[in-house]
């Protein structure tokens, strides 16, 4: 629907002409005599009653929900009870004026708006819909810090608590000082992709966002370890910090070093997952600290460079209580790291070891000893062979998904047992999954 102003089906007056041909419509408006069919029976769809046909109405996909309300007026009055249209997110071209627009989506109960294409006042979405609780404006390269203060004024929704601003380029330190000021409930703020974040916009997050629960950072690249500190709590003027963060992502964040870990393991100690992906300054001795956080529970360190098997030993060694471990494409990680997670990381039920120098050695010790892992992938691990995926098939009865692409070696005898295993799902051998 390009050159609507919504992705949703405008919800219309009744038609009198029925689009499924004979079927029998229920019309009360009209005080027509009921037909013979209605007579004979009580058990058609037009004596259902309107709670009824929302319940039904709930289960459709979001286009068909609009096109049932064409049907006729008590389809279409079903059409508009909130419980069909709970959890929906609005797609919206914000191109011209339309008044009732806002409205209808208020009266469907709609409170998560994603705007495809702005070029209207992004005013009209914040004032229009006042029970707005998600907000998700990426990849609107044209949005501005000067639109976001015409947007984010006084009396905004006060149960805003998610806010997308991925890939806003333009977007600068200034709207993050305008965001900590008006939307103080706001619990998830994206902002990968904003390259002209930097620590200062850090520090206001830390002073106005206390319920902050997920932040991501990915590719600011301009965001150091000093703003790390800001999150956590420990710098002059920072406050409190972000102490409520759950998730932090600083995927491909490319100046932080282990620096930055120290300080999110002194003051985020209820930080249950980080994303350093791409960080390639961070080094195995920042692993000592995340060790010591025993509520995190998944670590994503693919294509760190200078993540090796000493990296995995500090994890192990400190107790650490992670349950998914991705440290795919760090070409220093080999099998002694698998002996290292065999012995210590006893609570792993996932783990990535892609294009890792890993061997048979190394996954028949994991496989031994880590039972209840449930996802594994090996995928261009090209010195593993079918010894190592037998001892896997044997030993890892609880394994849900294996990643096996690019594993030359491998041939249709071990292949054969892994499809064996009695809870597998999805095995990868190349650009599609077997299940």
């Amino acid at each position: 629907m390009e050159d609507t102003e919504s992705m949703l089906t405008e919800l219309p007056v009744c038609r009198s002409r029925h689009p499924f041909g004979n079927a029998v419509l229920h019309r009360p408006h009209l005080n027509l005599p009921p037909s013979p069919a209605t007579t004979d029976s009580k058990t058609h769809v037009s004596y259902l009653y309107p709670e009824i046909l929302a319940l039904i109405f709930s289960y459709l996909e979001v286009r068909d929900k609009g096109r049932a309300a064409q049907v006729c007026t008590a389809w279409r009055d079903a059409s508009y009870h909130k419980s069909v249209w709970r959890g929906v997110e609005a797609k919206l071209h914000l191109r011209r004026a339309n008044p009732s627009l806002f409205a209808s989506l208020v009266k469907r109960g709609i409170r998560k708006v994603q705007v495809l294409s702005l070029r209207r006042s992004l005013r009209d979405v914040v004032q229009g819909i006042p029970n707005l609780e998600s907000l998700n404006l990426s990849g609107c390269y044209n949005l501005t810090d000067i639109a976001l203060a015409h947007a984010f004024v006084v009396d905004l929704p006060p149960d805003l608590t998610k806010l997308d601003l991925s890939l806003c380029k333009q977007v600068t330190d200034i709207s993050l000082g305008r965001i900590a000021e008006y939307l103080k409930n706001l619990e998830v703020l994206e902002l990968g992709g904003c390259g002209n974040v930097t620590d200062t916009g850090l520090l206001l997050i830390a002073w106005g966002l206390k319920n902050l629960k997920r932040l991501n950072l990915r590719s600011c690249w301009h965001v150091s370890d000093q703003g790390i500190s800001h999150l956590a709590g420990l710098s002059r003027g920072a406050a409190d910090g972000n102490l409520a963060l759950e998730y932090l992502g600083l995927q491909d964040c490319q100046t932080l070093t282990d620096e930055a870990l120290k300080h999110v393991s002194v003051g985020l100690a209820g930080l249950k997952s980080i994303n350093l992906s791409f960080c390639v300054n961070i080094s195995d001795s920042g692993l000592k600290y995340l060790a010591k956080m025993p509520a995190l529970k998944e670590l994503n360190l693919r294509s760190c460079d200078n993540i090796s098997d000493t990296g995995m030993a500090y994890l192990a060694e400190g107790g650490s209580r992670i349950t998914c471990l991705d440290v795919s494409f760090c070409d220093k990680i080999g099998d002694q790291a698998l002996v290292h997670v065999s012995q210590g990381l006893f609570n792993l039920r996932a783990l990535s070891m892609s294009a890792c120098q890993i061997s048979d050695e190394g996954v028949c010790k994991l496989a031994k000893t880590l039972h209840e892992l449930e996802t594994l992938n090996i995928g261009q691990c090209s010195k593993i062979t079918d010894k190592g995926i037998l001892t896997i098939a044997e030993s890892l009865r609880h394994l849900r998904c294996i990643d096996l692409y690019g594993c030359t070696r491998i041939t249709t005898t071990g292949l054969e047992r892994i499809m064996k295993l009695p809870q597998l799902s999805t095995l990868n051998l190349g650009l599609w999954h077997i299940r």
